[in-house]
């Protein structure tokens, strides 16, 4: 009875402790990271507006082959949506709309994540011409978390969610510098 006594003490201090810790932890977060791709800036922005071709550079898009995906208005403009489900909870459940068009630079994105976790993010794409054929695109991804689950913020999370974004903007780079990339001209 002792030991269990003892044991239910120390797990609710350790309750205890990351509860007080959470709430000195910061609640909300911005990631950015960069990429220079060897093509014009015209070129870049037309791809990039399109949701859709989020499919062949968003990694989180694709962690999952058999992500079921619909869609909701007309890619590429203000107030589309596409929402995606799937069985792999990596990829989870959710959607984005695009919230903002910058014509020619780049745009502003909404998620709504649904599963594993209910959550809202804002995400920005922009493009910036570094010299004739070199654009510089920024993604930029912002969040929060309400107490106590801030706490997950010391565990990393900013860097995995950092090599994500970094991971999809060299997908985007290789796909972009392709010879012929369709949307691209």
């Amino acid at each position: 009875m002792n030991i269990l006594v003892t044991i239910l003490i120390v797990v609710a201090g350790i309750i205890a402790l990351l509860l007080i810790t959470a709430l000195f932890v910061k609640k909300s977060y911005t990631i950015e990271r960069e990429v220079l791709i060897h093509r014009r800036r015209p070129d870049v922005f037309e791809y990039i507006q399109f949701l859709k071709n989020q499919r062949s550079y968003n990694k989180w898009m694709m962690t999952d082959p058999d992500l079921r995906v619909t869609t909701k208005g007309e890619d590429g403009t203000v107030g589309f949506i596409q929402a995606w489900d799937s069985d792999n909870k990596q990829a989870g459940k959710g959607e984005q709309e695009i919230t903002a068009i910058d014509a020619g630079v780049g745009n502003s994105i909404t998620v709504r994540f649904i599963k594993p976790f209910e959550g809202i993010a804002y995400t920005k794409l922009a493009t910036e011409v570094i010299a004739d054929h070199k654009t510089n695109v920024k993604w930029t991804f912002s969040s929060s978390m309400k107490y106590p689950m801030n706490i997950l913020l010391l565990t990393g999370m900013e860097k995995m969610l950092g090599k994500d974004l970094e991971k999809s903007l060299d997908l985007l780079k290789a796909e972009l510098e392709k010879e012929s990339t369709p949307g691209v001209h």
